[in-house]
């Protein structure tokens, strides 16, 4: 079964999503940010989670990822599109680009970040070199063509701890680290996904530039207007993306 992950601005798939069932949210790792539901979306079968929680109550370094994440594996999920609001650090990501990363760079602390934390009397590594599903990926990227709509096919994600946005200086070190964009989300969740061998893949939308790209202050009434205009066209995309993992 397919799950989405919704980030900030996508707390619903709409009007089309015929719920089913709402999962309970007690995980061995405590509760998940909010109920997993689950039903058909034009028919095809999904499951959708909130990242933040209902009303968006739930900060980015307080999500509960073990728990998200443990709860889909349980519910049989074995492919993860996750969806994260951005910021742009390089020219070929402004606001409102569509980005299909492949590469992650975790700047992120002080967040249980991985299921094996030693209580199984074993060490245990991942392979963690590619981070994304590339199956997934194709996916999304050929969902993007099918549409019409440009998608940034190559990118690397920063993912920085928040809530607070990122200085200036931080982006600079960013960006020579080779990121392209940056989000307070994607980490530990996609690592997260690969220890419990789930195919997992990440749809971002950028929502601002980084601070400092330009010589202004970051508006967060600009970055609500772009999250809502953004959203419609991820919607699309993510239902056709969900008819095209079913086939």
């Amino acid at each position: 079964m397919l799950a989405i992950i919704g980030g900030s601005g996508l707390y619903s798939l709409g009007d089309d999503f015929e719920l089913e069932e709402q999962a309970l949210r007690a995980t061995p790792w405590g509760d998940t940010s909010a109920d997993i539901l689950l039903g058909r979306w034009n028919g095809i079968p999904l499951a959708f989670l909130p990242r933040h929680g209902p009303g968006h109550r739930v900060p980015p370094h307080q999500v509960n990822y073990r728990a998200n994440i443990w709860a889909l594996k349980q519910l049989g999920v074995a492919r993860i599109i996750a969806v994260n609001a951005v910021g742009g650090i390089t020219a070929d990501s402004p606001p409102l680009t569509l980005a299909v990363p492949d590469q992650i760079i975790d700047y992120s602390s002080g967040r249980e970040h991985t299921f094996f934390d030693g209580g199984d009397d074993q060490v245990s590594h991942v392979d963690f070199s590619w981070p994304y599903s590339a199956t997934l990926r194709g996916i999304l990227l050929e969902a993007g063509l099918q549409l019409g709509q440009p998608l940034l096919a190559s990118a690397t994600y920063g993912s920085t701890n928040g809530p607070r946005l990122e200085t200036a200086a931080e982006i600079t070190r960013m960006r020579q680290d080779g990121c392209n964009l940056v989000g307070m989300t994607g980490m530990p969740e996609t690592v997260l996904a690969r220890e419990l061998e789930i195919d997992y893949a990440c749809l971002a939308l950028v929502v601002n530039w980084a601070a400092g790209v330009e010589d202004k202050i970051i508006s967060m009434q600009e970055i609500l207007a772009n999250v809502e205009q953004g959203m419609r066209r991820v919607k699309a995309l993510l239902l056709v993306a969900a008819g095209l993992v079913e086939q």
